[in-house]
């Protein structure tokens, strides 16, 4: 019982542990950057909502010094999820969880002048972007991707790239943008309800006069042409009520900043970071404001970087339950194991075929002693069978707890025992009854004896 007890606790503690291993929290690396931005705001606020709610992910975030740096990491493996902008280099093999915010290209010129004793054109004549040409565009922001994008546009939109100057500003700059009056149109890459590039509008108007936004009228054919933009409207008012910055809505073109994973990353992981973020994105948005951006990827057209397998299976309602992902291996495992029972079975009955053969020359030596009995002369004879036969019974019944024999064999085995007890309990009878009566017997009968004379087997 000591023994049992204590198997049992092992049993139990191993099942405990295994299922501690499986149910224990996952914990995956994101690298975000740089530090203070809007995107590691929201990944803090997002690694604090799924520490204090939930119960399969945990996040632990990599502060980078930018998108690029980010995506180098996970290039790299050194993390398992990263933040960056989907027109940035990224992984062959990186693929999207969910979208973090979408940027919006937002281009727009000053109706004043260029400024004072300037030789160059009147910005305010700047009504389109085929007039960019031979003009400076000031570009918000310092990442190369802004300047890409740029030239995107203006190849698009029949403008050589190399005649329209460029000068890039940080997001600290605002005031020096709207004070360099050599600018004639500015770009800002964000959300729509972006603090930056509203900032930037109101600074260049004060300084500069009203903004007039250029409409990038060529957007869905950019985007046919670049899986990774979409053509988009910035809705009238959208900036400024009165007066209404824009007037009426304008084209443009937009590209997705993304939460991205290698494709490496399994689908159950994957699935479940998908699962628990958006289960926590209210509380997300409650801390800090970008969080309401947060969308779900598009899985009903093509797009680059692909919408990780995982998390699509969420989306559209195809995820697989843990008898859809193991089923078959249980099933072969079944079959295994019923192949080796069957195998084990055939091992036994040739390692005991020895033992069998024994069974069965014990089953023709109890025939042969019936007929010995039927023709015992005394009592003596009669016992000595008897002691024959219960060695007999001895050896099967010890081949029997041994497994060499089966219940069939032993069935048979008994069928021998009843015939012997019948014919010892007819032979007994006949001495006992004299020789008057020995010749008044008939031959040997299966009639049934009295009752209680035949032992069961």
């Amino acid at each position: 019982m000591l023994i049992v007890l204590a198997l049992g606790f092992i049993v139990f503690g191993a099942a405990a542990a295994a299922l501690f291993y499986v149910l224990r929290p996952e914990t995956l690396r994101i690298a975000v950057g740089p530090e203070g931005s809007e995107d590691h705001q929201v990944v803090q606020a997002m690694a604090e909502a799924f520490d204090e709610e939930s119960r399969t992910v945990r996040l632990s975030p990599i502060t980078t010094g930018g998108a690029a740096e980010s995506l180098a990491l996970l290039g790299t493996g050194k993390t398992d999820l990263a933040v960056g902008r989907g027109d940035l280099g990224m992984p062959a093999d990186a693929q999207t969880l969910a979208v973090l915010r979408k940027n919006y290209v937002v281009l727009w010129s000053p109706s004043g002048q260029a400024g004072k004793g300037s030789k160059r054109k009147a910005a305010g004549k700047i009504g389109e972007i085929a007039d960019l040409e031979r003009h400076k565009v000031g570009i918000i922001g310092k990442t190369g991707a802004n300047i890409a994008l740029l030239r995107t546009i203006l190849v698009g939109s029949g403008v050589e790239p190399d005649k329209v100057a460029t000068v890039q500003f940080g997001t600290e700059e605002i005031e020096k943008l709207a004070q360099d009056a050599t600018l004639d149109a500015y770009l800002a890459v964000g959300p729509l309800d972006s603090k930056i590039t509203a900032a930037a509008i109101a600074a260049t108007s004060r300084l500069r006069g009203a903004p007039k936004f250029l409409p990038v009228e060529a957007s869905e054919a950019i985007a046919l042409k670049h899986a990774r933009y979409e053509a988009e409207e910035i809705p009238g008012s959208v900036f400024n009520a009165k007066p209404a910055w824009p007037e009426d809505k304008v084209d443009t073109i937009s590209i997705n900043h993304l939460i991205l994973a290698r494709k490496e990353l399994s689908e159950a992981k994957a699935a479940a970071f998908y699962r628990q973020l958006f289960a926590v994105r209210d509380t997300i948005t409650q801390r800090v404001a970008g969080g309401a951006h947060i969308t779900k990827p598009e899985t009903e057209k093509e797009a680059e970087p692909s919408v990780h397998r995982g998390a699509a299976a969420v989306i559209n309602g195809t995820e697989r339950t843990f008898l859809d992902k193991y089923s078959d291996y249980f099933w072969f495992a079944l079959l295994l194991l019923s192949g080796i029972g069957s195998a084990a079975a055939w091992l036994r009955r040739y390692l005991n075929r020895d033992e069998r053969d024994d069974n069965t020359s014990h089953r023709n030596r109890i025939l042969a002693v019936v007929s010995e009995v039927r023709d015992a002369g005394s009592e003596n004879d009669l016992l000595t069978s008897q002691r024959e036969v219960d060695a007999i019974i001895g050896e099967t019944l010890k081949c029997y707890d041994d497994g060499a024999i089966e219940q069939e064999d032993l069935a048979a085995f008994c069928l021998m025992l009843e015939l012997f007890n019948h014919a010892v309990a007819e032979r007994r009878a006949a001495l006992q009854s004299g020789p008057a009566d020995q010749a008044r017997t008939p031959g040997p009968t299966l009639a049934s004896p009295r009752s209680g004379e035949w032992p069961k087997c």
